[in-house]
């Protein structure tokens, strides 16, 4: 037996140059173009990288007998199936209400690191932004990018119930990153913000708060309402706390309109002691909110953050709020897409990330 030590090979890190080859070649194989590419600009919109990445990716492409590049002129394809001969798109939808840039950084930094998984394995990635509006113009809009493009799956971000129940009824495959509506049954990914505000409700409740508001912006997402019914449940079901009351607080996200609700709740008869907030920029202006008013933080209001904002635990005393790995969040995100584009299907069970409580110091008992 030799002694020599095993040579194993090592990890590679993938540019993305080469995922962007990958996954152009894959598109040209099933027959997206004919004799043409699109132009760098349009290629930088569908794979969502800058135009350094898709020039060096052509190059690439160039160079292994793929294309023929001349200055000035379109890029030309050499080879490929013909789009008869194609067997399945490998174009995944990114439905979203907003541009991904406006994305919070969790969610954000979950699509980049799902998006270069399946450049790897030759899926290109294309937003659509479905804005608020009638669900007729919604849908016309989805059924039109769907047609188009040969959209073989889709992932839908924080879209209405319209939406999902377009694709419940329809058969492109889809993965909800948020929560489903009550009426739709499809696969997705959230934090379980039930059994979150729930949770948040019952601290209050163990401190000796009775009088309990939840800050939620009024988005009708259905992760938002099931907050609202975690938080409401965590009141109603606490034995004996027979006189604590659950107020829900809806917002359309602006300063001026949160001032307004936050005005008409604490020059009410029932002004709460303690308040769960959710998005972290509403927290920062709620506690804005309650510092003008003579109110402190959490001396007079306990407080608790929802969501997670690596600035909570920057500032004295410490925002409570609740908390889970970044990583989990994109690897699980990730794993699940991968699963779908290989077998074109998922488990209808809801895949829910509970994150940990982090107490922080905005939490008091209640004096009275």
């Amino acid at each position: 037996m030799s002694s020599s030590p095993r040579r194993f090979a090592l990890p590679q890190r993938i540019s993305l140059s080469v995922q962007a080859a990958a996954a152009i070649r894959e598109a040209i194989k099933e027959g997206a173009w004919k004799e043409f590419l699109p132009s760098e600009r349009r290629l930088c919109e569908i794979f969502q990288v800058s135009r350094p990445t898709i020039r060096n990716a052509l190059h690439k492409l160039a160079s292994d007998g793929w294309l023929d590049i001349q200055q000035g002129r379109r890029n030309r394809i050499l080879s490929g199936l013909p789009p008869t001969a194609a067997r399945k798109s490998r174009l995944i939808g990114l439905v979203t209400h907003e541009p991904v840039s406006h994305l919070p950084r969790i969610p954000y930094q979950g699509i980049s690191e799902m998006r270069a998984h399946l450049a790897g394995h030759g899926f290109a990635t294309e937003i659509l932004v479905c804005q608020p509006g009638t669900a007729g113009a919604q849908r016309r809009k989805l059924e039109t990018f769907v047609r188009q493009n040969r959209v073989f799956c889709c992932v839908l971000l924080s879209v209405s119930q319209e939406l999902q129940q377009w694709f419940a009824g329809h058969s492109v495959p889809a993965l909800v990153l948020g929560s489903c509506h009550p009426t739709v049954k499809l696969p997705s990914l959230d934090v379980d913000y039930r059994s979150v505000c729930r949770h948040a409700a019952g601290i209050f409740l163990g401190k000796g708060h009775t009088r309990l508001a939840f800050v939620v912006p009024s988005s009708g997402l259905a992760g938002d309402l099931a907050g609202e019914q975690g938080f409401q449940e965590g009141v109603e079901q606490r034995i004996g706390n027979a006189d604590a009351r659950a107020i829900i607080v809806r917002h359309d996200g602006t300063a001026q309109n949160i001032t307004a609700k936050l005005d008409a709740l604490f020059n009410s008869s029932h002004a709460p002691t303690a308040l769960l907030v959710a998005k972290p920029e509403h927290v920062f202006a709620v506690v804005i909110y309650l510092l003008k008013r003579g109110l402190s933080v959490p001396d007079t209001v306990s407080l608790i953050a929802r969501d997670q904002d690596y600035l909570f635990e920057t500032v004295n005393p410490p925002v409570s709020h609740y908390q889970f790995e970044e990583e989990e969040f994109a690897h699980r995100l990730s794993r699940l897409m991968l699963k779908l584009v290989s077998q074109g299907s998922l488990s209808l069970e809801p895949n829910l990330i509970f994150p940990k409580f982090f107490a922080g110091g905005t939490v008091k008992r209640c004096a009275g």
